[in-house]
């Protein structure tokens, strides 16, 4: 092992699965700080993964019943928006297949927006559909932001290129055309709807800083909307722009 250098070690290290792999053998034999170090970062990032597939197989625990039931088709629907004052609501409906397993994918609100756009990725890779309702801040001040939030739901489950037989939906009820069942902060128990409160809020994040471009005194792309003191600021200094809520406090008082 001394013959090889700590950089071969650690190209090597990349390619390993196996706790069991003789490198491995050699390599707790090896006196070199640097080897060692190489050696325990393997053991942390390997214990990572599997404490993450165990919660990815907890997370899959409803799907798998409704499967059992007889349902084959499963569309987690979240969304992302309900809050901010200004930018639209994005939903996301997802099918995903029975033995898809995406490293890390948690609920949106729990991933950093490095690993949102990664996982963003790889859901569109793995699943067998995606769909994506987005109702504008317009629509919201006309109908009310539950209103708009349960509109989008419902158009991204008809944007699925696929159609359900089950609607998993985060702390919602749709009323649908299909057989539903709403979960409390689902996207933390659901892998489904977790992967659909990814495709939400990348998508409506991605719109947002398409948004500060056209607007960028109120600095959309670092808060995204929501209300913020910068924000807030902003919005008492050059008034309301048009992808802002009217209908929300504090614009509501400021328009007056």
């Amino acid at each position: 092992m001394r013959s090889i250098a700590i950089k071969e070690i650690k190209e090597m290290l990349t390619n390993i699965t196996d706790e069991n792999d003789p490198l491995l053998t050699e390599l707790a034999n090896d006196s070199r700080k640097g080897a060692q170090s190489l050696l325990q970062k393997w053991k942390r990032e390997k214990s990572a993964q599997v404490k993450d597939k165990e919660r990815f197989v907890r997370m899959t625990e409803h799907e798998r019943e409704a499967r059992i039931e007889g349902y084959e088709w499963i569309a987690g629907i979240d969304e992302a928006g309900r809050g901010p004052l200004a930018g639209p609501v994005v939903s996301a409906a997802v099918i995903l297949t029975p033995d898809s397993y995406i490293e890390g994918l948690n609920d949106s609100k729990k991933v950093s927006e490095k690993n949102r756009a990664r996982l963003y990725e790889a859901i569109m890779r793995e699943a067998i559909a995606v769909g994506v309702g987005i109702i504008q801040s317009e629509e919201i001040d006309q109908v009310n932001i539950y209103e708009a939030a349960k509109k989008s739901m419902l158009s991204a489950v008809q944007n699925l290129p696929k159609k359900p037989d089950m609607l998993f939906i985060d702390a919602m009820t749709l009323n649908s055309i299909y057989p539903e069942k709403t979960f409390i902060k689902g996207d933390a128990i659901s892998v489904s709807i977790a992967a659909a409160s990814i495709i939400a809020k990348v998508t409506r994040d991605r719109i947002m800083e398409k948004y500060n471009e056209q607007y960028p005194e109120y600095g959309f792309s670092s808060h995204m909307g929501y209300g913020t003191k910068s924000h807030i600021e902003a919005i008492q200094a050059f008034g309301p722009c048009p992808i802002h809520r009217i209908s929300f406090e504090p614009i509501k008082s400021l328009i007056k």
